[in-house]
């Protein structure tokens, strides 16, 4: 018994250092779940967005919703630039890789093949498995793209995406731009209306579980539709001004040429062409020089074509009269050390045959009598200098003015078109304020519902006497090859000597013609330049008013205008017999 009772009392004798290893295993299992608390509440507190965004990123889906580009289309509503849906092939390395996808290589060269390049570059893209997209040509063309899928290589792929067309290819080049690859404009119309033919994608939000079924729509932007860019240009008569044009500078053997025609009546540039030019559909062989649009961005000193400008602001100022004449005996006289001269003694002339005879003497005595002032005011009021309303990208304002006084000498070569630079387009606006009647328009590339607002600038008793007179240089001066037959005819030829950068004037000479038709109710203003043409025909009257007639013959008939000048024309009437 004293054995036993010896033993029990041992047994409840407490172990030392019992109660240290029981506190200290409470504080640890109060640490840790101090530190799990403490986690949970800085990851709900304070991390919160971190672990939604990794959720979203597991189940939330996006889905654009893309739209086309914005058509643009002429005053007719035919298309000249238009986006068609094509296939862009695409490829995914590490699947390619984990799909065994260059087991057969023949597929691979077969690719290339289709792709035209060789198969080292096409490998090349695909050769790095951490990457999951890479393209492997873009907007391919129908065919190509059956034959891919045909290919069937594991880890390549087709997706749709628009491609730019061009109906008109290089007629309406130089107006509508072209876009990249991407279908950003980058030149033209297609570059400064960018955003407005972009339009905005939509976009659609919604979140799927694991087995890839959609549980919630989160939310959907509608997309923003681009809008469509109706111009004031009649692609018939751009096509007709074109392919004479491109006749014009072969054929004269010149470096360019351009031609614009303008709505007497709205202000509406119905047609704006330049030789040379190019195709945006094949950008293979684009070459800067040949994307210029020269009608706005190359100026060129008038020549004779200022000499309507000069009589309009003799008859406005009341130093001449319309019956009125100009000793221009001998044919020749100096001003300060330089000769004006004509092409021969004309001696006493009208103020008409001032015109027709294209008389520098003539027009410069004018002008002396008139003084700098008055016909600078001229000049800057029918648009020199300055724009001429259409916003076109790269437009010139052309070289005038800046010079606080002018001499004798400089003021008779301005009459006759030395001295300043306009563009196509201005000469066309200052000829548009005389076929109007004296009113002056801003013009416009879109088409217009009502014309354009205008201010009078001339009066309309001496622009139709100056008109008069153009149709006198039509019949029977230096412009006879501007005949169209049936047709009354105004206009006014021009051939000014090109200036060397070094100083002085050159052999090169640029050809101009600007003219109204038809004289009894303008309608259309039509100027024609053709720029250093070659050969002994570097005149006006011989290398561009020809193409002048032809294209005013052809917008005649396109337009259903009708002729006014029946006594010109050889008309057969039909009857009937018995």
């Amino acid at each position: 018994m004293a054995v036993r009772k010896r033993r029990q009392g041992a047994q409840r004798k407490p172990q030392p250092g019992l109660h240290i290893r029981y506190y200290a295993a409470l504080v640890i299992l109060f640490t840790v779940f101090a530190a799990l608390i403490g986690r949970t509440a800085y990851l709900q507190v304070f991390d919160a967005s971190a672990l939604v965004h990794q959720g979203d990123m597991r189940s939330l889906r996006s889905e654009g919703m893309n739209v086309q580009r914005g058509m643009i289309v002429d005053r007719n509503g035919r298309e000249l630039a238009v986006s068609v849906p094509v296939e862009t092939v695409w490829a995914d390395p590490k699947r390619i890789k984990e799909q065994h996808g260059f087991a057969d290589m023949r597929r691979w060269q077969a690719l290339a093949e289709t792709f035209r390049m060789n198969s080292e570059e096409l490998l090349a893209k695909v050769d790095d498995p951490s990457r999951r997209f890479v393209y492997l040509q873009r907007k391919i063309a129908p065919s190509e793209a059956n034959y891919v899928r045909q290919l069937d290589i594991p880890g390549v792929y087709l997706k749709t995406e628009s491609r730019r067309y061009y109906p008109t290819g290089e007629i309406s080049a130089h107006v509508v731009g072209l876009t990249n690859v991407d279908g950003q404009g980058q030149e033209g119309l297609e570059l400064l209306y960018n955003d407005v033919l972009t339009g905005t994608p939509g976009e659609r939000v919604y979140r799927k579980d694991a087995q890839g079924r959609v549980v919630e729509e989160v939310s959907q932007r509608a997309a923003q539709q681009p809008k469509q860019l109706t111009l004031s240009i009649d692609q018939r008569l751009q096509a007709v001004a074109y392919t004479e044009l491109k006749k014009a500078v072969r054929y004269n053997q010149a470096t360019s040429g351009s031609v614009v025609i303008l709505d007497v009546k709205t202000g509406e540039v119905l047609a704006m062409v330049n030789s040379p030019s190019y195709n945006p559909n094949n950008r293979a062989d684009l070459q800067p020089y040949k994307m210029r649009n020269r009608a706005i961005t190359d100026a060129y000193e008038p020549g004779s074509t200022m000499k309507p400008l000069v009589v309009l602001t003799a008859l406005e100022q009341g130093i001449v009269k319309v019956n009125d004449t100009v000793d221009t005996n001998p044919g020749w006289y100096r001003l300060g050390g330089r000769r004006i001269s004509d092409a021969r003694n004309y001696g006493k002339l009208t103020i008409s045959q001032i015109l027709e005879h294209s008389s520098n003497v003539g027009v410069s005595k004018l002008a002396l009598r008139l003084g700098a002032d008055n016909v600078l005011q001229t000049f800057f009021d029918v648009g020199f200098g300055s724009g001429t309303g259409v916003s076109l990208l790269g437009e010139s304002y052309g070289i005038f003015g800046g010079r606080r006084s002018w001499s004798d000498a400089e003021l008779a070569t301005l009459s006759f078109g030395y001295g300043l630079s306009v563009t196509t387009l201005q000469l066309a606006k200052a000829y548009s304020i005389i076929a109007s009647g004296g009113i002056k328009r801003p013009l416009t590339i879109f088409r217009q519902e009502s014309p354009m607002p205008g201010e009078r600038i001339f009066s309309e008793s001496n622009t139709r006497a100056v008109l008069k007179m153009l149709e006198n240089v039509v019949q029977k001066g230096t412009a006879s090859e501007a005949k169209v037959p049936g047709y009354r005819i105004a206009g006014k030829t021009g051939t000014s000597r090109k200036s060397k950068a070094t100083g002085g004037y050159g052999d090169e000479y640029v050809a101009l013609f600007a003219g109204i038709a038809p004289v009894s109710n303008p309608r259309i203003v039509t100027v024609v330049t053709i720029n250093e043409p070659g050969g002994d025909n570097y005149y006006g009257g011989t290398a561009a008013a020809p193409v002048f007639a032809n294209i005013v013959s052809e917008s005649m008939r396109i337009l259903n205008i009708a002729p006014d000048n029946l006594d010109d024309s050889q008309l057969r009437i039909a009857g009937t017999g018995g």
